[in-house]
């Protein structure tokens, strides 16, 4: 018997079939696949002494009629669940999407075309890896998504530039010009001007009267100071400089400032690149918490919406993100592993392998002055190590000519394969394009200099493991959180085991469709019944079994 009831045995009322149920039954593999039918209600009765399970039918909450004889004795009940409905709708609605699933932009292009073309014709969200990235490369790419996609949804990443605000400025231009409506805001410590700039353009009032801003943000923050600011209206004093700017008028101002940076949230936990290591456990309720708060003072006319991010890799984690008030899910690190992802072939092996304690934190290459780290891939790899040493020597030293000429070998020789002169000049000629400011500074100070060459190594190694560089193995920058060991063991045995079968969606799918029959599970647990171990459990699924499932 798969169900044990508990020693009181409660009768919730009574349960009678009609044309459209099944038969109760005590099978244990009819047991399985009627609790996986979340299309359909369920039932569990009492039959003959033991408890079985039907679908459909019709309960009866209340005391049991016993003189019935086509009637059963209700133990437990499951409405019917619909994948969209794990979430919130809203988002679903207002993005146009299917299901509450976003994959997020993981950077450098690793959230690749291929991959946001792949979870958006699936009707759900993708948000391109355009962070790391130079302009023509996104805009190419936002081109190419537009064409393949039409009118289904997908977003880039807006990613906070503190070194290079004018690159960040440029991002938003292409983003407007090309009327890209939403995007992933990641790595913000506080608001800037461009952020700002890129949520208000074109606020307007509609026929009706009301506000509209065609230009949508989810912000993925782990701070709360920083979800408040986002969660509140864009500050006047950049209001004002826009205004004074002539990017928008005094009235748009007006309107701007009656509703929130960012509608949609996504609480970034144990995450791999920029994360604090926050417990998703303690992160997410907060961030909900605060959402309800804020959106209580400011009166806005839609709910604050909060998604859940770092960890999120089994049904499991996917199911108690749900149930603690997560609105929609974001995945990065597994995503990294499927066939669709920027990332090269060696790097998905390695994913492969990865346990949830084969990760380190190192230094981030974008502020990598100000002590910053990503959390990446420790197995297999020397990079956070290397990295390491980098920024430590970056610490006690004033320059370049000032490092010791034995430590000054082992950079060029180990980490940088160059003489610092060598290095400085590929350096110097990279920046020329990008952010020649960047060059200019670097003439007067001879730290931003060393700073400059350093970061070299970080940035090129993650384009070194994206190419599947051979000869740079060893210095492979693979951002991964704990959430790529805890996805390889639940897949332990099954198709998504080996990478060559690992696909977005249908890691997705089974996500999702994994959560829901786990959720209804729960749900039964919580009426008094005692399941046994292997319903407690849900075991990776093909795409076609999934949609019977969901279709029975």
């Amino acid at each position: 018997m798969n169900v044990c009831l508990t020693d009181t045995r409660p009768i919730l009322g009574c349960w009678k079939a009609d044309s459209q149920s099944t038969e109760p039954t005590t099978d244990r593999a009819q047991f399985q696949k009627v609790l996986s039918a979340i299309s359909r209600p369920i039932a569990i009765v009492l039959k003959d002494g033991e408890a079985a399970i039907a679908a459909g039918g019709q309960a009866t909450l209340g005391l049991a009629d016993g003189s019935d004889d086509s009637s059963y004795p209700l133990l437990g009940y499951a409405p019917a669940l619909t994948l969209q409905n794990l979430g919130s709708s809203e988002f679903c609605d207002e993005h146009g999407l299917d299901f509450p699933y976003v994959a997020g932009a993981m950077a450098n292009g690793i959230a690749s075309v291929e991959l946001v073309e792949a979870v958006g014709k699936a009707g759900m969200l993708g948000f391109f890896g355009s962070a790391g990235l130079s302009p023509e490369r996104v805009e190419d790419s936002l081109k190419r998504l537009k064409a393949s996609l039409g009118d289904r949804p997908f977003g880039a990443n807006l990613i906070h530039s503190p070194n290079e605000p004018d690159l960040e400025d440029r991002i938003v231009d292409l983003y407007l010009k090309h009327e890209l409506r939403l995007v992933s805001a990641s790595a913000y410590m506080g608001l800037t001007l461009p952020v700002v700039r890129y949520r208000v353009t074109g606020i307007h009032r509609n026929a009706d009267g009301e506000i509209v801003a065609p230009n949508k943000i989810v912000a993925k923050v782990s701070r709360v100071e920083v979800a408040t600011q986002f969660f509140s209206p864009p500050p006047p004093r950049l209001l004002k400089e826009l205004v004074e700017q002539g990017v928008i008028t005094q009235d748009q101002a007006e309107l701007a400032a009656e509703i929130p940076m960012a509608g949609d949230l996504t609480a970034e936990a144990d995450s791999g690149g920029h994360t604090d290591n926050r417990p998703a456990v303690s992160l997410v309720p907060t961030m909900v918490a605060l959402a309800a708060r804020l959106g209580a003072q400011f009166g806005y006319a839609q709910r604050l919406r909060v998604g859940a991010a770092g960890g999120i890799a089994t049904p499991a984690s996917a199911a108690a993100a749900f149930a603690m008030g997560a609105d929609f899910l974001v995945t990065g690190t597994i995503n990294q592993a499927c066939i669709e992802s920027g990332s090269s072939n060696f790097v998905r092996q390695m994913l492969v392998n990865a346990g949830q304690a084969d990760t380190a934190m190192a230094p981030a290459a974008d502020m990598f002055e100000m002590g910053v780290k990503v959390q990446v891939l420790k197995r297999g790899t020397m990079f956070a190590m290397r990295a390491q040493k980098l920024y430590d020597t970056y610490k006690a030293y004033g320059s370049l000519e000032e490092i010791p000429a034995a430590e000054r070998a082992s950079i060029e020789k180990m980490l940088l394969r160059a003489s610092f002169e060598e290095s400085w000049a590929s350096t110097k000629a990279f920046f020329e394009l990008r952010d020649p400011r960047q060059v200019e500074r670097a003439n007067r100070d001879p730290k931003h200099k060393m700073a400059l060459v350093f970061r070299s190594y970080l940035g090129l190694s993650s384009r070194w493991a994206n190419a599947g560089e051979p000869s740079r193995k060893l210095d492979y920058q693979v951002w991964c959180g704990p959430a790529m060991g805890a996805f390889n063991e639940w897949v332990k045995g099954s198709f998504l085991e080996q990478a060559a079968n690992r696909n977005v969606v249908a890691v997705a799918m089974n996500l999702l469709y994994g959560a829901a029959v786990l959720t209804r599970l729960q749900s039964l647990r919580s009426q008094g019944l005692k399941l046994s171990a292997e319903l407690q459990t849900f075991s990776p699924m093909k795409r076609a079994e999934i949609e019977e499932g969901l279709s029975e």
